[in-house]
């Protein structure tokens, strides 16, 4: 019963119908009860128990870690989105030289852009709203960046602390199993997490960016694999063929980056984190029209694994730079020399 009455929680702050637990006979939610999947947040939780810690990135087991998250990346976007950013948030903890709250689920919110008015207050205290934060409902703690005159601070708030704009849509059908909203703070509570700007000057924060790739990476995956039972021949094996073209050089570059990360941890590697997270998201690009070249509208329309990873894909690749980055990424390369070298 109360797995069902949470899921009528989750529907009525999406679509704001005011769906009511009672408004079921009981005799229904006894017969839904053993089919319906756990919320997202009860199932986020039972993995946490399952495997609570992740290697560390730059630790020498990089490549152990990001193989998890394409694995959750595989299995289900919204539930590689809570996970990934609970680690990260862990990652940064520890990085950052502050303890981790035990027993909690984390998220990390540090969207910025003309909607963010979030500012810390004189006394300590936090006011204004956070775009883009994923989860809002879910989590017990956010690590949360604010934007001042002397640089960017992060911040450890208690979910006690903000409130959820419940009312704000969310129309899309990706990603809508961990809607990113706006949360307003009130005079929040916060800690500080360490010195202004060590959030973005640290090189784990790159670190982590290329760990965000290696779960659309597993998603990916998920789509071409989706393809392999109908392919074996003719054009559509055609189609696959160009899938592993796609495929195989982004795996080949987060193996080398995981690689050089656990070699020089205390360096960015910025060039080669861009540079995989680029390539991972046109591959990514590529299989989600390959798929559907190969397969056809059917299984975006009636199996229902297949049709919300396509959504969720595409909107969780959004978290790409995109363009942007491909122009930093050419302007480094015309100032190196030989940078094609083997």
């Amino acid at each position: 019963m109360a797995i069902i009455q949470r899921i009528h929680r989750q529907d009525s702050n999406v679509t704001g119908e005011g769906l009511r637990c009672r408004s079921v006979p009981c005799d229904v939610h006894e017969m839904l009860a053993p089919v319906l999947p756990p919320p997202l947040s009860n199932l986020a939780r039972q993995r946490l128990l399952q495997v609570p810690d992740l290697p560390l990135p730059g630790q020498g087991r990089t490549l152990e870690r990001w193989r998890a998250l394409a694995a959750l990346g595989h299995e289900d976007l919204c539930l590689a989105k809570v996970l990934e950013a609970h680690h990260d948030a862990i990652a940064i903890l520890h990085e950052l030289r502050v303890p981790v709250p035990a027993e909690q689920l984390l998220a990390v919110w540090a969207a910025e852009g003309p909607a963010c008015t979030l500012r810390a207050e004189h006394d300590g205290g936090l006011r204004g709203d956070k775009p883009w934060c994923s989860g809002s409902h879910l989590v017990d703690t956010a690590l949360v960046t604010v934007r001042g005159e002397a640089g960017v601070q992060l911040y450890k708030v208690d979910a006690s602390q903000w409130h959820c704009m419940d009312g704000e849509p969310w129309p899309a059908a990706g990603m809508a199993g961990v809607p990113s909203t706006t949360v307003r703070f009130d005079g929040a509570e916060a800690e500080a997490v360490g010195p202004i700007n060590g959030y973005l000057e640290r090189p784990g924060f790159w670190h982590g960016g290329a760990g965000i790739a290696a779960v659309w990476f597993g998603a990916a995956t998920a789509l071409a694999e989706r393809m392999q039972h109908g392919c074996s021949e003719g054009l559509r094996a055609r189609l696959l063929g160009k899938a592993d073209l796609a495929l195989t050089p982004a795996a080949a570059l987060l193996r080398e980056l995981a690689m050089a990360i656990d070699a020089a941890p205390q360096l960015t590697h910025r060039v080669q984190v861009v540079r995989v997270r680029s390539v991972v998201e046109r591959a990514a690009t590529q299989v989600l029209d390959l798929a559907g070249r190969a397969l056809g509208p059917a299984p975006m329309c009636m199996e229902d694994a297949h049709a919300r990873r396509w959504a969720d894909l595409t909107v969780f690749m959004r978290q790409s730079h995109a363009d942007k980055d491909w122009q930093w990424l050419g302007e480094q390369c015309a100032r190196q020399v030989m940078p094609w070298s083997l």
